[in-house]
């Protein structure tokens, strides 16, 4: 039979072969294997049947625990279920896995492997998870490639089945997970037929079933059995491997890949041998075969079924000839050797042929591996001081555990490599992604891509790795060798030293504004220099005026990709990838309506076109480079943000985070600001003419990039440039000058100002312009934010134009342009920032508060601002709870002890204290009288005045805020906020609600509306939102409010500060638009949806104060129109899309929709009355 390939990641691939085993799937979202579950439920929604002739039912659950409770129970229901999950997720599933272990149940865990959060979160990969995870006694295969995890993630599957017992398959999260391979597509029917029938049948009928087998099952032990119990099961687990060894056996012979418990790949003789599973035994195998090439004897064991652990099977692989070893783990155990080593170890130690065994750990959190670093370890093994424990990819100036590399170490390969540089949602590795599987799918070339991002949400730098060429691709690093590099921001070369990574003689392409006799001027002296010390050909291309004359905004993606085409033709010819780019376009983008995948098309036409070679000059070689990264004068900026910004991080030493608080996992404020980014194209410029005064630009700015002053006459003098300004309108402001002042190399772009201005006479007093055009105001901006007052007294800050006078506390995050959860941020910044004490739920809030290296909050000229905290996904309620708990212990033991203190105070200490507990819990009197307070007590000869001194620092309350998105309040964290709202503490809660998992790529929630399509819901959510509001007003002693930016900005204030204002818990659910509800004409319009959103009844504005015991719900919102329902959410393509992937049920889930917001209105009308 004819081999059939296909391009795809590892996620696909495992979930192609999961989904033709599986009968139910409890899934949740998680970073990086969400996308198992996406495509299982895709498919299920398609109707694709599994081999058992049935489609999968798939259940989307709460949280990972929740998702691990449903595969137990579908597994004693009779049927055989699976899971996917990763990190965190993979942890709460361990109470359920000891479970399963021990019931003997054949469920199947597929884990694309991920770090922990530890002193800091990340979402990339290493062997962190799974190896919490090895003392459940769960068999567990390993797959170290996209290939592997298509072949072994049937081994699972069948061997689940016939041994009876739950097997976890992982392989590394990003850089297997993600890595897009052309790969053989196994054949499942084939794995049909290695199905244990008897194993089967076994399986079924030991299924609880009141009809067939009412049996007892999980109850209770005690001391006199238990361990005679677990003793009971070794002879069961003692069948795992054989059962493994004998399905690796038929997959060997199905595919012709060699798949054991341990493969051996190198030389027969042997005397180096590296022992290491995962991804990082693809680099090792390359760095194998030069060495052995040049005449060493070395080679690897790659670890296929880590459990059960076989020495037998080691040592049956092991060449006898082998005299030092080393093992490589993806992970790092405080006070302990790392697990793989311990099993090596115990395995080969006792060997007369083996004289040295050694560990080490690599790639913690996805971190880059290359060859050079493998052979560091090969060369340390023959070493004069072969030390245990090393480290590798990394500078250990510390411990000095780290390994020394060979600089001129290269591997010989027959591949052309390309690097592609692109703006976070500028559509770049959606279109490389479309690149390598037209390449591999219409090509006989074999392709790889692999992909980085840095941490923004949005306007970040994106990095796309592509590799083709004749024979299998192993290298699983990073490209630094390009054929071929493309930058889709010229901002970038200022920012990213590129064209080092550019091959002698390879090609540069740069989207650029500038005129073809214009570049040479505009371009860094470095690049210039190494442009023509490389020899390079250099092309230029103005993609984003094309887009823009398109219609399809800043979006260069498809522009790009075409031009990275025609100049590569030797791949494809360019009339051919045409058509192959517009196919793959319209399988992209469709979901998003023939307009765009129109528009799609213009732009692959004009690719081409728009191309324009630049002569490399012989005299640019010599030309003078000057120091290229500015500096501030801050030593933790210059030293630390700023090189993790420009992507030098990885060669940052580990002392440098021994310093400057960093040890912990701490950030410093104050940092956002100053980065710089300039990744707009175009900014917003003040017309004063046009202008009303009004502050709505600053009020709904997500970045804060725009602000109004009121300046005096001395600050307009000290200005670094003469600039324009109104006379300020209002009452005691005669003296002041009014300014609006937009921050240009900060802000992103959005365009949201522009949209919501009124302007004045019909024009508006704001306008997109091309940022170069603005950049010159950069320094006029950064002395108006940072060297003149906020002057917030002359107007109520309870109104849109005074709440603008108040200086931001979070600033220029890392959102998505266009947010619509930053605004509220911001906002609450302005009114509590200084006082604010925030627990903060893990999701797109975390990523764009918290991402190294730097953090929008602001700490201010007194030395106060936010703390920020954030602890898990699932604890956040939790978490700010223990906060409050904690502030209102060390305020009870303040009062209790200045009492004690006042009984026998006289004079000017008594005076003090009085009025200071008269004023306890107002945190603005508080400040009034804490000096005079500390002042007076230093005259107080009380022993307990130290105490007091002791806790100064806590002399003033805070607010304590607890902020996340619906995921997290709806779902995963909802029985920690429910326990929270339950007690009476006064706290905060602010739900940003954009109905969807925004961090994870947009999975459904609870919170997600009926007939919205969203991943885990392919075919429109078939239930209704759940409605939080309602249920925390069922409490009695809550405060709830429901807003809606866009629709009354007055409200959103008033509820905001009555929130704050009420001593008990408040939770406030602000309506968030997202980039994933597909909104027609984008972000920019989130306001306006906003608005409309409230108009027809799909949102309603409302406040239950208990404090008003009469009547304490107030609907602030006008009847809706519910006529305007079903033109509302047609505007958004994750509703208007349904009629097309769901025809049959469209019309009854949009009908369902309305209902539903019919339904909450009616409830919330009878509460009211």
């Amino acid at each position: 039979m004819s081999k059939r390939f296909m391009t795809m990641d590892g996620n696909n691939a495992t979930a192609h072969v999961a989904y033709a085993f599986t009968e139910v799937a409890a899934i949740y979202p998680i970073t990086p294997s969400s996308t198992m579950a996406e495509l299982v439920d895709a498919w299920a929604s398609q109707g694709r049947k599994n081999l058992f002739g049935s489609v999968v039912k798939v259940v989307e659950m709460q949280s990972e625990a929740g998702a691990a409770g449903a595969v137990h129970g579908a597994l004693q229901g009779g049927t055989l279920a699976s899971t996917f999950t990763a990190s965190q997720g993979l942890l709460l599933m361990i109470p359920n896995i000891y479970k399963w272990v021990g019931e003997l149940i054949p469920g199947v865990i597929h884990v694309s492997a991920r770090s922990l959060a530890t002193r800091a979160l990340s979402i990339f990969g290493d062997h962190q998870d799974i190896y919490a995870i090895r003392q459940t006694g769960a068999p567990m295969i390993s797959s170290h490639s996209v290939q592997e995890a298509m072949d072994l993630a049937g081994v699972a599957h069948l061997t689940a089945i016939k041994a009876s017992v739950p097997v976890v398959h992982f392989f590394d999260g990003f850089r297997t997970s993600h890595e897009i391979q052309k790969v053989e597509v196994i054949d499942t029917e084939k794995m049909k037929e290695w199905i244990d029938k008897d194993g089967l049948e076994n399986f079924r009928a030991k299924a609880l079933n009141p009809h067939t087998n009412p049996v007892t099952r999980g109850g209770a032990e005690n001391d006199d059995v238990y361990f005679q119990g677990r003793e009971a099961q070794n002879l069961h687990y003692a069948n795992v491997l054989p059962v493994v060894e004998d399905y690796f056996a038929q997959v060997s012979e199905l595919t012709g890949r060699h798949y054991a418990p341990f493969v051996y790949y190198g030389a027969e003789d042997a005397t180096r041998v590296i022992v290491a599973m995962g991804s990082v035994t693809e680099t090792a195998r390359e760095v194998v075969d030069e060495l052995n090439a040049r005449g060493e004897k070395v080679g690897l064991v790659k670890v296929h079924l880590y459990r059960p652990f076989s020495t037998d099977h080691l040592l049956k692989v092991l060449p006898k000839t082998v005299t030092h070893v080393a093992v490589m783990d993806r992970t790092k155990e405080m006070g302990a050797h790392e697990p793989l080593f311990l099993d090596v170890h115990q395995s080969l130690v006792n060997q007369n042929n083996i004289k040295l065994i050694i560990g080490g750990r690599y790639g913690l959190s996805s971190k880059d591996t290359q060859p050079k670093d493998v052979k560091a370890v090969y060369d340390h093994l023959f070493s004069e001081n072969p030390f245990d424990g090393f480290t590798i990819s990394i500078n250990d100036d510390v411990t000095f555990k780290s390994l020394k590399v060979d600089e001129d170490f290269e591997v010989k390969m027959d591949y052309t490599s390309c690097l592609f540089y692109g703006l976070g949602s500028d559509g770049t590795v959606s279109a490389n992604k479309n690149s390598i599987k037209i390449i591999g799918d219409h090509t006989d070339l074999y392709s790889q891509a692999y992909f980085a991002y840095d941490s923004k949400k949005a306007g970040g730098v994106t990095r796309s790795f592509l590799r083709f060429g004749p024979s299998p691709i192993h290298s699983t690093y990073y490209v630094n060798n390009a054929d071929f590099i493309s930058c889709s921001l010229d901002s970038f070369l200022v920012r990213y030293d590129m064209i080092k990574n550019l091959k002698k003689g390879g090609t540069f392409l740069l989207n650029t504004g500038f005129k073809k006799e214009d570049i040479e001027a505009q371009l860094p002296n470095r690049v210039k220099k190494q442009l023509a010390q490389k020899k390079a050909k250099f092309f230029i291309i103005d993609a984003t005026k094309i887009a823009e004359e398109i219609g399809m905004g800043r979006r260069t993606n498809t522009i790009l990709q075409s031009s990275f085409f025609a100049l590569n033709e030797t791949i494809l010819p360019y009339a051919n990838a045409l058509d192959y780019m517009k196919e793959m376009a319209k399988k992209s983008y469709q979901k998003k309506g023939d307009e765009v995948v129109e528009l799609n098309w213009k732009a692959i036409d004009e690719g081409k076109n728009g191309l324009v070679q630049i002569e490399v000059k012989p005299e640019w070689a010599d030309l003078t480079v000057a120091r290229t990264r500015r500096t501030t004068g801050d030593e933790y900026f210059d030293t630390h943000v700023d090189v993790i910004n420009a992507l030098d991080g990885y060669d940052m030493p580990v002392s440098a985070f021994t310093k400057h608080g960093l040890l912990d996992g701490s950030f410093r404020n104050n940092v956002a600001f100053s980065e710089h980014r300039a990744i707009a194209t175009q900014v917003p410029q003040w017309h004063e003419e046009n202008c009303i005064q009004c502050g709505i630009c600053s009020f709904v700015c997500p970045h804060s990039t725009i602000r109004t002053f009121l300046l005096n006459e001395q600050e307009i003098q000290n200005a670094p440039m003469e600039f324009a300004t109104l006379q300020a309108v209002g009452k005691g402001v005669e003296e002041l000058r009014y300014r609006v002042m937009v921050s240009p190399d900060n802000c992103v772009g959005c365009a949201l100002c522009v949209t919501e201005c009124p302007g004045k006479g019909g024009k508006k007093a704001l306008t997109m312009e091309d940022v170069h055009d603005r950049l010159h105001e950069a320094p006029l901006a950064d002395y108006i934010y940072k060297n003149t007052t906020y002057k917030s007294e002359y107007m109520p800050t309870d109104t849109i134009k005074g709440s603008q006078f108040l200086m931001p506390y979070f600033e220029v995050s890392g959102a998505c342009a266009g947010c619509g959860e930053t605004p509220y941020y911001r906002l609450v910044s302005q009114l509590f920032g200084r006082d604010m004490m925030i627990a903060n739920a893990t999701g797109c809030t975390s990523i764009y508060c918290g991402s190294a290296p730097s953090t929008p909050f602001v700490t201010d000229k007194d030395g106060e601002g936010i703390a920020w905290g954030n602890s898990l996904f699932e604890d956040n309620a939790e978490y700010g709870y223990g906060m409050k708990v904690a502030q209102e212990f060390k305020a009870n033991r303040i009062v209790e002890i200045l009492t004690e203190i006042n009984a026998t105070a006289e004079g000017d200490v008594k005076a003090a204290i009085d009025a200071y507990l008269a004023v306890k819990g107002n945190r603005n009197e508080e400040r009034k009288v804490v000096k005079e307070l500390l002042k007076a007590l230093e005259s107080c000869s009380h022993p307990r005045v130290g105490e007091v001194v002791e806790m100064k620092r806590d002399l003033v309350s805070n607010s304590v805020w607890i902020v996340g998105g619906d995921g997290w309040a709806y779902d995963i964290g909802y029985g920690g906020l429910d326990h929270v709202i339950a007690n009476n503490l006064n706290v905060n809660i602010m739900v940003l609600d954009t109905e969807v998992y925004s961090n994870t790529g947009g999975q459904s929630s609870k919170s997600s509306q009926a007939a919205s399509i969203a991943k885990f819901a392919a075919g429109g959510k078939p239930t209704a939102k759940k409605d939080l509001g309602q249920i925390a007003m069922a409490y009695g002693h809550v405060y709830v409010a429901s807003i809606s930016m866009g629709a009354n900005r007055m409200h959103t204030i008033k509820a905001l500060k009555e929130a704050e204002a009420y001593d008990g818990p408040s939770v406030i659910l602000a309506y968030s638009p997202c980039i994933e509800h597909g909104i027609k004409g984008g972000l920019a319009n989130h306001q306006v949806q906003q608005k409309k959103a409230v108009e027809s009844g799909y949102w309603t504005l409302y406040r239950y104060n208990p404090l008003n015991t009469e009547k304490p719900l107030t609907i602030d919102s006008k009847e809706p129109d519910f006529s305007k329902f079903r033109e509302f959410v047609m505007n958004e393509t994750r509703f208007n899309q349904l009629p097309f992937v769901n025809a049959d049920q469209a019309e009854f889930l949009l009908q369902k929709s309305e209902e539903d917001a019919k339904k909450r209105y009616t409830r919330l009308v009878k509460l009211a009355a």
